[in-house]
């Protein structure tokens, strides 16, 4: 907008809780100006449309202002502003035919029947339904339904129109028609107009300004170019249409690296050595022969869109490893005569920590147990049986309680499992295991829990800082799983790149990828409007 705009709403510390103690809105300050635009942008639940019906008079905030021309309008009713609302449902009259709909809102206010004939006849210019005053709205299609709730809501001549997903109904052709409609529309009649979408494209293509939101909090403010280009944070730049994320660091001034590379960029302000954020967005990136490339890289997959190929180029490979999971069934021993029941299950051991084990320590690695069956009160175990020496190989290990009730199971001694890789300089650990049916079936977080089962880590070489294994691999169904060894593959984050492109290549082509600095755009980690 032109400096000279006039501020014409301003939302000031808006927060709007409802019963329950939920939290919708948490501190929203906005301005809006005079015959913009404006669409407010996010995902369900993000606090757009609650922001909007504030404005429309149909809720109060819990705290905070809302000035309309300098005014405050908490407490005025939705009828004394001089706004009014498109919903998603238009909420046509069915009984009454196209222009009698139209004019509803002037008959009410007991206008000239010669005014509210100019008026309503101009709407129906406005809107391209010159010729349908006298039909049913009935018989009407969704995008002239859409209109004509359009028409209604302005032929008041509103400083505002408020829009809450109109054109959610639609199918993707009239969508597309209704984007563009929509802007000329607002062009024509040179009032404010606030849209509210989780639909990027509906965004990017009308707007002056658009509001992203989530979680109840403004995460930026801008035109599309520039939200677009130039997103403050992560769930900007993934929100906003397809885009391509990666560690990086700055180097100075106009130089990043990633990728263990440096390259020239357009970011100043940055501390030397700051972890940032790299955002490059997919039709920025482009195809080269592989020695030309600034990155190499191999073709992964391609998904035919029309007019180009959503193409994914695996640039590096993460660390990974391989252990073995040998999964047994719970099979206690039972002491009739003594009443009780005991169990155990094998277990593995790195060669490191075979040297330092007790009692104690053997009785959890094997979550032996005993108990009497018919009270099912825990049975100490009295002995624990064993022979574990620092080398590899096959150990027996027998628990029992004072009453002889016994059990032996397997220990496996294994060496170190570790890998390195000497490119990425990271080192990734992983140690093969045991563990019961029961323990997986029951597990609600299995992944998380495989890596702690196998005590997964892994870290840089450079500076030793962990590195997060991003990646937890089988091929089990946890729910149908039996007795057996399964791998499990745990590894570190690789990079991939999304890129648009016209051109087709095979899966596994060689290529390399090349982008200019002005397509590098650099965010501060975990940034906030």
């Amino acid at each position: 907008m032109a400096e000279e705009a006039k501020k014409l709403i301003q939302f000031k510390n808006i927060v709007k809780s409802f019963e329950g103690g939920s939290v919708v809105l948490k501190g929203v300050t906005l301005d809006i100006y005079e015959n913009e635009f404006v669409t407010l942008l996010g995902p369900s639940g993000c606090g757009k449309t609650t922001l909007l019906r504030i404005l429309g008079g149909f809720l109060s905030p819990t705290e905070g202002k809302v000035l309309f021309d300098g005014e405050d309008i908490v407490d005025v009713p939705p009828y004394k502003r001089n706004i009014n609302t498109v919903f998603q449902k238009y909420a046509l009259f069915p009984h009454m035919n196209v222009y009698d709909n139209i004019a509803f809102g002037l008959t009410i206010k007991k206008e000239p029947k010669d005014v509210i004939e100019q008026k309503v006849r101009r709407m129906l210019r406005l809107v391209n339904l010159e010729n349908y005053a006298k039909n049913d709205v009935t018989t009407l299609s969704g995008g002239q339904q859409q209109r004509i709730a359009i028409a209604r809501a302005l032929v008041n001549e509103p400083r505002v129109l408020l829009l809450d997903e109109p054109l959610g109904a639609l199918d993707l052709k009239l969508r597309k028609e209704m984007q563009h409609e929509l802007k000329t529309i607002q062009q024509e009649v040179g009032i404010t107009f606030i849209f509210v979408t989780h639909d990027q494209e509906e965004a990017l293509t009308m707007s002056d300004k658009i509001v992203v939101m989530n979680a109840g909090e403004i995460q930026q403010i801008g035109t599309p170019a520039e939200i677009y280009n130039r997103p403050v944070n992560g769930f900007v730049a993934n929100f906003i249409g397809e885009t391509n994320i990666v560690d990086g660091v700055m180097l100075e001034d106009d130089l990043v690296m990633f990728e263990d590379k440096k390259f020239a960029c357009q970011a100043r302000g940055f501390e030397k050595g700051e972890k940032v954020d790299v955002v490059i967005r997919p039709e920025h990136l482009d195809f080269v022969p592989r020695e030309k490339g600034m990155l190499k890289g191999t073709i992964k997959s391609q998904l035919f869109k029309g007019m180009y190929y959503d193409t994914i180029c695996e640039t590096r490979l993460g660390t990974s490893i391989t252990v073995k999971m040998q999964v047994t069934q719970d099979n206690p021993v039972s002491n009739p005569e003594a009443g009780e029941m005991i169990s155990a299950s094998g277990f593995l051991l790195d060669i490191e920590d075979a040297g330092e084990l007790d009692d104690a320590k053997v009785i959890a690695l094997a979550t032996a147990e005993a108990w009497n069956p018919e009270t099912e009160e825990y049975v100490s175990i009295k002995t624990v049986e064993y022979d574990i020496k620092p080398e590899t190989g096959n150990y027996t290990v027998t628990f029992a309680t004072a009453a002889g009730t016994s059990i032996t199971v397997k220990a496996v001694v294994v060496a170190q499992n570790r890998v390195e890789s000497k490119v990425w300089q990271e080192e990734i650990y992983a140690m093969n295991f045991f563990k019961k049916v029961e323990d997986i079936q029951e597990s609600i977080a299995l992944d998380t829990d495989l890596k702690m089962w196998a005590s997964a880590s892994a870290w840089s070489l450079e500076d030793g800082e962990q590195v997060e294994i991003t990646e937890v691999k089988y091929d089990f169904d946890p729910e149908t799983i039996e007795p057996g060894v399964y791998d499990v593959t745990f590894a570190t984050e690789g990079y991939e790149y999304k890129v648009s492109t016209t051109h087709a290549f095979e899966e596994g082509a060689e290529v390399g990828l090349t982008f200019r600095p002005e397509d590098i755009h650099v965010m501060k980690k975990g940034g906030q409007w």
